[in-house]
């Protein structure tokens, strides 16, 4: 758990207080999008296949089917078996995947190395490994097409969250507003919705910038009284239409629904399906509160909530069964109508906002781990880890919701796009929560066995539904996940290729230390950073630079940028550093170590936290005689980081030193400069410094005062020849489109443009 995200709150010190404010605030995150189903679950599931046949069979039956999908899904899988499979406190399709990479060599990247395993929260605290373990570790790890499907699952689920995120807005706004039918003719609202739901949507997503935390204090009282209203209403109706309405809770009324209604009522279970939307949020946000918080405002305030507004619902359908609308407002009396339509709204575009920023996240999760292509992401707040927007999904998003809204025109064709997105991530959630049982928990195959075959047969029978009414609207999501999949594939494959390039054309350290002025090559004042994604060797893009340019500066820093899979990497653990070369060569390594869920730092502070980390190297290097990468590989790096120990050389001591030297007053005063770089001055007279040291660290300081380059990379990647059609496809035009059009890696990085040296790479792949 992340200690300045709030996270870790299940210890045993935590109190009751704060654990029920935790939940009270989950509901305006965590539930929005569930507790507004009841909007849409009858109208859909009687929108086209059972709407003439409104018996009391049919209507117990869906009340049946919704009250055990609730149930199972929500309750029983993710409350008390899934939310257990977290990450550090982190949940998501991502944080499953990060788990078994963990315990199972299978990332396709470059992510299970030394450097990466030294952080702590990547080191596994779990039980000597069992045989059945060992077996399955062994057979996912010998094949490598496993590898490929297992991130194939993963990608499916990242792109069916997006998908849901650009259905739920329209669904939701969609419904909430379509009340407006009880209080206008039908031409006017019909000509009224749409416009509506569509300034609704606008206004939404022009608002997202600001972040929630400015309005977020406003959700959780939001989606409270809706929750009390639903219940209250439901309660109501149920004493006032059928209180015998309870039996149709029996599952014996699932049976006399389907040897019924026979094809239509399994068609139909594509409607009841939307009861269990937003489940996966429980799961997804489970980072920003606590299992305890989540479980506990589930089970007693949004279950028995949601139980009680079907169950109203029912029992007034069940008296009934002619009414032309089918909706939730249908069975609102008309006097509380209109402040029903108003909460109903507010609940929705809480419910949306919730989704909107889930799919901000999980983009800049995949796009950590390298499975999509590089986009802006801003942090909308200082204090609250993980608020993010990004300004290019957000719109693309806007447009597409709108234009869902226009086009389909109805909850029906909504609600079977967004079951199907739905009904995906749940089922990509228990392949991966299956796995993660046997390698994780050390728990039998058999046993993982019946999870997956329980909650698999359930959700592949929702999935089958969702399916079948691909014509209705569930290509929506298809087509997109199709979409998305070739795109994170595309820059996933190309990003892994690029990667073997560097790493077969790194330089060796021999052709480093042997350039100099018998070369031609000139030492300039400064600190040169120079970017890779290697973490041993040259890197060829700087051997390309100096031969275009023999020159090179005077403190010379190769960084290495890396996402690891963990979802924090402690600032204290950020950073590793060793030397590249003898000392006097002043060439050094740097490892910048990010967990996928981790706030990259702006430059400003990256680069002061850079030198400081330097100089702390320096003299601990020095006090405790470490090995460094003399060789070039990374046996001599060594963990800096905020909180380490450190070390300022202040001006006295640089004057002493130098009058040791026999320096004169004006020559003093002449070399004399400002110490920028920030440590803390912890010196002891009993910790004197070397002589190479202390001119080590004077060195370092007067670079930085003389300017700081950023050297990168600009790289075009070309199919090589003999490469069949498709990879050239992929590669020479998707790959090509797609780095164009994208954001460039000193935007992501927040290099500013003035500083930055391009050096020209082509990667023959």
């Amino acid at each position: 758990m992340d200690p300045e995200s709030g996270h870790g709150l299940n210890s045993k010190k935590e109190s009751w207080r704060t654990i029920l404010m935790l939940a009270y605030q989950s509901l305006g995150v965590v539930y929005g999008d569930l507790s507004i189903s009841p909007l849409y679950v009858y109208k859909s599931t009687f929108a086209e296949d059972i709407k003439h046949s409104k018996t009391n069979e049919e209507i117990y039956g869906v009340l049946s089917f919704v009250f055990w999908t609730l149930t199972l899904v929500p309750l029983f899988k993710y409350v008390f078996i899934v939310l257990r499979a977290d990450d550090n406190g982190e949940g998501g399709t991502f944080a499953l995947y990060s788990l078994i990479c963990r315990h199972a060599k299978v990332s396709l990247l470059p992510n299970r190395q030394v450097a990466d395993e030294e952080v702590s929260t990547y080191k596994l605290n779990c039980s000597p490994e069992k045989k059945y373990e060992s077996n399955v570790k062994e057979f996912l790890e010998k094949h490598r097409n496993l590898h490929t499907v297992l991130l194939l699952l993963v990608m499916l689920g990242t792109c069916m969250v997006i998908g849901d995120g650009l259905l739920t807005p329209a669904l939701s706004v969609f419904s909430a507003v379509s009340g407006l039918e009880l209080s206008m003719s039908k031409d006017k609202h019909e000509y009224a919705v749409v416009p509506i739901t569509c300034v609704i949507l606008v206004c939404l997503f022009a608002l997202q910038h600001y972040g929630t935390h400015r309005v977020g204090y406003l959700f959780a009282p939001i989606v409270l009284g809706w929750l009390i209203v639903i219940s209250t209403l439901g309660i109501y109706n149920i004493f006032h239409w059928n209180p015998n309405i309870y039996e149709a809770l029996s599952p014996y009324y699932m049976y006399k629904f389907l040897r019924k209604t026979k094809k239509s009522g399994w068609m139909s279970l594509g409607g009841i399906l939307l009861c269990v939307t937003g489940s996966e949020a429980m799961f997804a946000d489970l980072g920003h509160f606590s299992y305890t918080a989540i479980q506990i405002a589930f089970t007693f305030m949004v279950y028995p909530a949601l139980i009680l507004a079907y169950m109203g619902q029912a029992a007034f359908l069940s008296k009934h069964h002619h009414t032309d609308g089918i909706g939730f407002y249908i069975s609102v009396p008309e006097y509380l109508r209109w402040p029903v339509l108003v909460l109903a709204i507010l609940a929705s575009v809480v419910g949306s906002q919730a989704i909107i920023s889930g799919t901000f996240s999980i983009i800049n999760q995949s796009q950590s781990l390298a499975c999509f292509p590089r986009v802006k992401v801003v942090h909308t707040s200082d204090k609250i880890h993980g608020q993010i927007y990004i300004p290019e999904i957000n719109w693309i998003l806007m447009i597409l919701c709108i234009a869902v809204a226009v086009g389909f025109r109805d909850t029906k064709h909504m609600g079977n796009a967004s079951g199907l997105a739905v009904i995906s991530v749940m089922l990509v959630t228990t392949c991966l929560t299956s796995l993660v049982m046997i390698l994780c928990w050390n728990k039998p195959p058999l046993l993982a066995l019946a999870f997956l075959v329980f909650f698999g047969s359930i959700e592949a029978l929702y999935f089958s539904t969702s399916l079948i009414k691909f014509q209705g609207g569930a290509w929506l999501p298809i087509l997109l996940a199709f979409f998305l999949m070739t795109v994170m594939f595309v820059w996933h494959y190309a990003t892994i290729k690029k990667y073997e390039f560097d790493l077969y054309n790194k330089v060796s350290l021999d052709w480093l230390l042997a350039l100099g002025s018998s070369l031609g090559i000139a030492r300039v004042p400064g600190i040169g950073v120079v970017y890779s994604d290697l973490i041993t060797g040259i890197p060829a893009n700087f051997s390309r630079f100096v031969t275009n340019l023999p020159a090179f500066h005077r403190v010379l820093v190769f960084v290495c940028v890396k996402s690891v899979t963990v979802p924090y990497v402690p600032p204290s653990e950020r950073y590793l550093v060793g030397r590249v070369g003898p000392q006097d060569h002043r060439s050094y390594r740097c490892i910048v170590r990010y967990g996928y869920r981790d706030v990259h730092q702006d430059i400003d502070s990256f680069e002061s936290e850079l030198i400081s980390s330097l100089a702390d190297f320096i003299r601990c290097s020095w006090s405790s005689h470490e090995t460094n990468l003399d060789h070039g590989d990374s046996s001599g790096l060594a963990v800096i980081g905020r909180n380490s120990t450190s070390w300022q050389p202040n001006e006295r001591e640089i004057e002493e030193s130098r009058e040791e030297e026999g320096e004169t007053e004006m020559t003093r005063v002449k070399k004399k400069k400002k110490v920028r770089f920030i440590l803390e001055e912890d010196y002891s007279k009993e910790e004197e410094l070397n002589r190479s040291t202390l001119e080590e660290l004077e060195d370092l300081k007067e670079a930085q005062e003389a300017g700081t380059a950023f050297i990168m990379g600009d790289s075009h990647v070309k199919a090589k020849s003999g490469s069949s059609v498709l990879k050239k496809v992929a590669i020479d035009f998707g790959y090509e489109f797609l780095r164009r059009n994208c954001r460039g890696p000193e935007v992501v990085l927040q290099v500013p443009t003035a500083s930055i040296l391009k050096v020209g790479m082509v990667y023959i792949v």
